[in-house]
């Protein structure tokens, strides 16, 4: 056997021993981290969703401004009388 081909052999049995350590390692990793998170409190689980429930509350609605998007939908026909009637009522707490 030629020098060249036992040099590319050696080349090839390296790459792949190299590229299966390199899955073993990516596994294990993966599978740490995930018991890393199982085992985590749920308050550190989570950090974005408590954030993201709690950053933003929007501004209670202005009757006024409710009433004429109401009326904007009874104009166009998406509201019958009656609905247009109890969502009215509803909006004014009447």
């Amino acid at each position: 056997m030629g020098f060249r081909r036992r040099v590319r052999r050696r080349g090839l049995l390296a790459g792949a021993v190299a590229g299966g350590a390199i899955a073993r390692h990516r596994a294990t990793s993966a599978t740490e981290e995930q018991q890393a998170y199982d085992q985590a409190p749920a308050e550190q689980q989570a950090p974005a969703e408590s954030q993201q429930q709690t950053a933003y509350a929007p501004p209670p609605a202005d009757p006024a401004d409710e009433l004429e998007h109401l009326a904007q939908l009874h104009t166009s026909g998406a509201l019958t009388d009656e609905e247009f009637a109890a969502a009215k009522a509803k909006v004014l707490g009447t």
